[in-house]
């Protein structure tokens, strides 16, 4: 079991805040319309419980994550969800070209009032062949997207800048009296918080991230062992850009279902045949293609013959009653480190009652009794 340095000293983090995230993963012959309405109804739900945080995510060509556009999504929402702050997990820099992304990210913060949050990335590979980008350091261009991004945001038109991948300019058609040639601005100054995401271990991509004082969120799918070693990673790249050691910018996804009784929770997040199960069975086929099972490995030397669904299902799920959910997450938070922000991940609503019920008892029973437990020295009762 991976453990954090004690020896940090990090700056209090209370209460612990409760955000929301959806990839997310259907079953593909799922109705296209219904799965759309109920992932909106999902997010609709966390913000009448209080969730802090809807993060939405985006695939353009993959039928078992049906959202193809995280803004235009969000956008959808924004006049139904009065208290929530959404953001992108991811806005896929590899296919958009600058312009479009600081033009509609600047809308989508006004028509927000500013509850917004940037997280972009790199992409999967499914989506880079469809446009062309496949054998392309995505990362290296996500890099220059957004340093691009702000860029415009900053600067005046006719910006000319130029770039490996993108130039941008409106030289030889500016108008700025008229606004003609001039990319809008975001509400937020000097622009919306910026957030990457992680599932590798020990990401140096986490420190640069980090040092640029953006935040980062550890996905849901990779074992503890993996995400403990995050904390370190986020707080090198804070030191040295000489930001004081506080990991409230630190986000973790995890899939959580919580039940009114065990048997409910065996059924249905500790089943094959469950949502839950579905859900990992679905990741676990994927990355195992692209060389991604060792992601679900119980430690880092783990065969990958031995890497089986059952495992995924015991060891990344957590679920149980309330209480059970409480101290399942305090063990998990001794073993990974203090981050600000928990994750709910939402999933397929295989049986609706469960799942709504589920993200109540997260909101009105888990959390409360997770963060008075968090107030008192570990081991006290």
């Amino acid at each position: 079991m991976a453990t954090r340095d004690n020896s940090l000293q990090l700056q209090p983090l209370l209460p612990l805040r409760l955000g929301f995230f959806i990839q997310p993963v259907h079953p593909p012959s799922r109705n296209y319309r219904d799965v759309l309405s109920e992932d909106r109804a999902a997010v609709m739900l966390a913000d009448e419980l209080g969730y802090k945080e809807a993060f939405i995510g985006e695939h353009l060509t993959d039928t078992s994550e049906p959202i193809t556009s995280s803004l235009a999504f969000i956008a959808s929402l924004a006049d139904s969800c009065r208290s929530i702050v959404f953001g992108t997990a991811v806005l896929n820099l590899a296919i958009h070209h600058p312009v479009t992304v600081a033009a509609q990210v600047a809308m989508i913060d006004h028509l927000l009032d500013g509850r917004f949050l940037l997280g972009i990335g790199p992409g999967v590979p499914w989506d880079a062949e469809a446009f062309g980008v496949l054998d392309m350091d995505r990362a290296r261009k996500m890099l220059e997207a957004i340093d691009q991004v702000l860029a415009i945001w900053s600067g005046d038109a006719p910006y000319n800048l130029r770039g490996e991948y993108c130039s941008v300019s409106t030289a030889r058609t500016l108008w700025a009296e008229l606004g003609q040639g001039v990319v809008p601005r975001p509400l937020q100054e000097p622009h919306p918080p910026i957030i990457v995401t992680s599932i590798r271990p020990h990401s140096q991509g986490i420190a640069s991230a980090a040092e640029r004082g953006w935040g980062v969120i550890s996905s849901n799918y990779v074992q503890a062992h993996c995400v403990a070693t995050h904390l370190p990673k986020y707080l090198e790249g804070r030191a040295a850009a000489g930001l004081p050691a506080d990991p409230s910018g630190w986000r973790v996804a995890r899939s959580i279902f919580v039940a009114d009784s065990e048997a409910t929770t065996r059924a249905y997040a500790r089943s094959e045949a469950g949502p839950y199960g579905h859900y990992f069975r679905s990741m676990m086929m994927k990355h195992s293609r692209i060389g991604g099972l060792h992601l679900f490995r119980t430690h880092p030397d783990q065969p990958d013959a031995e890497v089986t669904l059952p495992q995924a299902l015991q060891t990344q799920v957590i679920a149980g009653t309330a209480e059970s959910v409480v101290e399942q997450l305090l063990r998990f938070r001794d073993e990974v480190g203090p981050f600000g922000t928990l994750l709910y991940t939402g999933h397929d609503w295989a049986d609706p009652r469960l799942a709504r019920r589920s993200m109540e008892l997260m909101a009105t029973e888990v959390m409360p009794r997770l963060n008075e437990a968090l107030r008192r020295p570990r081991g006290v009762k």
